[in-house]
């Protein structure tokens, strides 16, 4: 079972990660994984703290001479900013630094408090942030890894931003990668990019900050990951609360989603054809790659929503937490918009869930059983669809 868990503050001395389940013997490109980091901090409308950071993996366990030892791997991101927040967020002593009690609403400020019971925010703002989603950017360039060997890719491209829409038409992995890499909103419109920038310019000068819509879509599927028999075992069901796990992220759709709720069946659903070359094939993928919980073996194709960053640099009304007076909420150094970064951190979380859904299905203690098992998976799909 491919499991992860992530520890480590905004501004903490480091982020952590520590996985399991990894088969031994993937050979673990360190170099791809600090790509993935690097395009997380890229992508037009992001702050300051991008560019004090400069974020690198250091495995810590789990690897020797490159290739994994079936044993936890553990992996750590340093967070150069520590340096100017030792005193304030020292793991002892006395405390130290004026606590934070403006709350900002559509954060995580005044619930956490609540829930913790805590009297200053600081101690739940640390943890809430968006910085946490370093640290899971870096699992899913393992998990992408493990999924290459089996021609399983995945990608990610903005497709609004404040309003402003891109073409939806059907892009296949590979293309948008490269669209999305020249584009500095990852857009992979050409036309609807420089709009978007103009909208996050135009919400900077007000002090305001804006959302929008990212789609990540995998190609090269299996069919048969995930399963109908339990709730939690549908893959839908692990895709969806995966995305809705990323940070401002409000909403998700899997293929047509929404659109759906206008269409009549006759117009909502993929239908089915054969022939003796190809087996199986559907001539749509309105159904994004995933009927009744498990994968069609189409390309996966997800959106999810993301809200405009609470952190505002014209701060909304608050009550602070101390006085219970009226003022104007917390501001910390934030983002205008974070919607290209969070597509980044999409597609993390989308190979995530595809690996534990691969090992669900097939294990394998070391990678060659893992791939061993795929082909013959594929070896009896093809014997019985011809």
């Amino acid at each position: 079972m491919f499991r992860f868990l992530t520890a480590g503050e905004s501004h903490g001395p480091c982020l952590t990660a520590v996985i399991e389940g990894l088969p031994a013997g993937l050979l673990l490109d360190l170099a791809a994984v600090n790509g993935d980091l690097a395009r997380r901090q890229q992508g037009y409308g992001r702050g300051g703290r991008m560019k004090i950071e400069k974020d690198e993996a250091e495995v810590l366990s789990g690897l020797r001479f490159g290739h994994t030892l079936g044993s936890p791997l553990t992996l750590a991101i340093r967070n150069r900013d520590w340096a100017n927040w030792q005193e304030r967020m020292s793991p002892s002593g006395p405390a130290a630094g004026a606590a934070v009690t403006a709350p900002r609403p559509g954060h995580a400020d005044l619930a956490g408090i609540q829930k913790y019971k805590h009297n200053d925010i600081r101690n739940i703002l640390e943890r809430a942030s968006a910085r946490e989603t370093a640290a899971r950017v870096a699992v899913g360039a393992v998990a992408r890894q493990l999924l290459e060997p089996l021609g399983i890719t995945v990608a990610a491209h903005v497709v609004a931003i404040g309003g402003v829409a891109a073409d939806r038409r059907a892009y296949g992995v590979a293309e948008i990668a490269s669209l999305a890499a020249a584009s500095p909103v990852s857009c992979a419109d050409p036309a609807a990019g420089p709009l978007m920038v103009a909208a996050i310019d135009k919400a900077k000068a007000a002090g305001d900050t804006l959302g929008g819509i990212f789609e990540v879509v995998a190609g090269g599927m299996l069919p048969g990951l995930g399963s109908h028999v339990q709730w939690d075992r549908r893959l839908d069901t692990q895709l969806a609360a995966a995305l809705m796990s990323i940070p401002a992220v409000k909403g998700v759709e899997i293929g047509e989603g929404f659109a759906n709720a206008d269409l009549p069946g006759s117009r909502a659903h993929d239908e089915i054809y054969y022939s003796a070359d190809s087996g199986y094939y559907r001539q749509t993928n309105r159904a994004g790659g995933v009927e009744g919980g498990i994968s069609t073996g189409e390309d996966l194709v997800l959106r999810a929503v993301m809200k405009p960053i609470p952190t505002l640099m014209a701060p909304l009304a608050s009550v602070d937490i101390a006085t219970k007076e009226a003022t104007r909420a917390n501001t910390e150094r934030s983002d205008v918009c974070a919607v290209p970064a969070a597509a980044v951190v999409g597609e993390a979380v989308v190979a995530i869930v595809l690996a534990e859904a691969v090992l669900a299905k097939f294990g394998g203690d070391h990678l060659d059983d893992l791939l061993t098992a795929v082909k013959h998976y594929r070896h009896r799909l093809d014997g019985e669809q011809r």
